[in-house]
């Protein structure tokens, strides 16, 4: 009996034994195990309902109860970057003459963010949280708490952070289509770390361009936008989110009045794509494409006037392997008219990797229709479309 319990405790301790190892080492050979990290929550959003036409804004003296809906959901971003080592950190001689210089030193970035959803996603801008070890996110309500980085995306410098706090205060979304110029709108941020401050202005102009990225359409606003409001609320006259501030323009680094915002519609669409899969993934089909203007048409004896010339063609790319050849002219995707480079940037990226749409293309005095299988666009591309 007894060399009979001795082999039962014996059996009982290696079988922990090995459950111990398992869940160290290979978890994901355990029963119901995923293999993987748990997938997020999808976001609530709250969306405000469409305005009656030709009523965007809200004539009013006081935009009192706009700051009043808004404010509660706009946050304070610290972000926490070590600065890079200096290669003569180790010589004597140079610890001698500059001391402490000599080591790594910790960099604060400030900025500010917006509350979007009770389960505690918040949008930002990418370069607020570019290569930040640690992340620290202070409420208007006096609470702090860190910040995770959910993912982010460089080419509409959107950033997705996710807080866990009860009673998280909530913006609700406004509708960019609505919004006109001449507008009013207010910028809620934290400018220069001076606290929590509300400006107020217009819509300046729609659809922004910006050289860097094909993929930024910017609503642009005289309301003051200064350091520390990157990343803040630019809300409509009733306080509802239309946009991310993101960037000035400004000789001398304060407000000149020329201040952008990346529209709410978009930072949404990048947040769906970040919490769903962890980043944004666009469509890319390897061409170097140029507006195509009547001058130009004309000197190559086009029959077209309205389209994008393709310059070149990336060797083994998809449109390559789909037959696509320097000179053509691309005047449609997936069945859209594309007149201009954003018309030929933005279809290409929202067709999803690895699907195949069709191209029609002008080839000399013969149109043609390629089916293109859309690769993934490289995350640093900019050159090669």
């Amino acid at each position: 009996m007894q060399r009979l319990w001795l082999v039962f405790a014996q059996a009982v301790t290696v079988a922990v034994a090995v459950l111990f190892v398992l869940m160290t080492f290979k978890p994901q050979w355990l029963p119901g195990a995923s293999g993987g990290p748990l997938p997020l929550p999808a976001p609530t959003l709250f969306q405000a309902a469409a305005p009656a036409s030709g009523a965007s804004g809200v004539a009013s003296s006081s935009f009192a109860l706009a700051a009043r809906r808004a404010a509660p959901a706009v946050v304070s971003v610290t972000a926490t970057k070590v600065a890079s080592r200096n290669p003569h950190a180790e010589d004597p001689r140079f610890r001698f003459f500059f001391g402490d210089r000599a080591q790594n030193q910790r960099q604060l970035g400030l900025g500010s963010g917006v509350i979007v959803s009770p389960e505690g996603y918040l949008l930002t801008n990418h370069h607020v949280i570019d290569g930040a070890t640690e992340i620290e996110v202070q409420l208007a309500d006096g609470r702090s708490t860190r910040a995770t980085l959910v993912g982010s995306d460089v080419e509409t410098d959107i950033a997705v952070l996710r807080i866990e706090l009860p009673g998280l205060p909530v913006v609700t979304l406004g509708d960019v289509r609505a919004l006109q110029v001449g507008d009013a709108v207010l910028a809620i941020g934290n400018p220069f770390n001076v606290g929590q401050t509300v400006t107020a202005g217009i819509v300046s102009a729609l659809d922004r361009t910006n050289a860097g990225s094909q993929f930024q359409n910017f609503i642009q606003t005289d309301a003051a936008i200064n350091p520390g409001n990157s990343g803040g609320a630019l809300v409509d006259a009733v306080g509802n989110l239309v946009g991310i501030n993101t960037a000035i323009y400004s000789r001398s680094g304060g407000s000149l009045g020329i201040g952008f915002a990346v529209p709410v519609d978009t930072a949404r669409q990048v947040m769906e794509q970040i919490v769903a899969g962890g980043s944004v993934k666009r469509g890319w089909i390897g061409v170097q494409p140029r507006e195509l203007n009547e001058e130009l048409a004309e000197s190559l004896s086009l029959p077209v006037k309205a389209g994008v010339l393709i310059a070149g063609v990336l060797q083994d790319g998809p449109a390559a392997r789909a037959g696509m050849k320097p000179g053509d002219v691309v005047v449609k995707i997936g069945g859209k008219p594309v007149v201009t480079l954003r018309d030929l940037f933005g279809a290409v990226a929202a067709v999803p990797p690895g699907t195949s749409t069709p191209i029609g293309v002008q080839r000399g005095a013969q149109a043609l229709e390629l089916t293109v299988q859309v690769g993934e666009r490289p995350p640093a591309e900019r050159q090669v479309r």
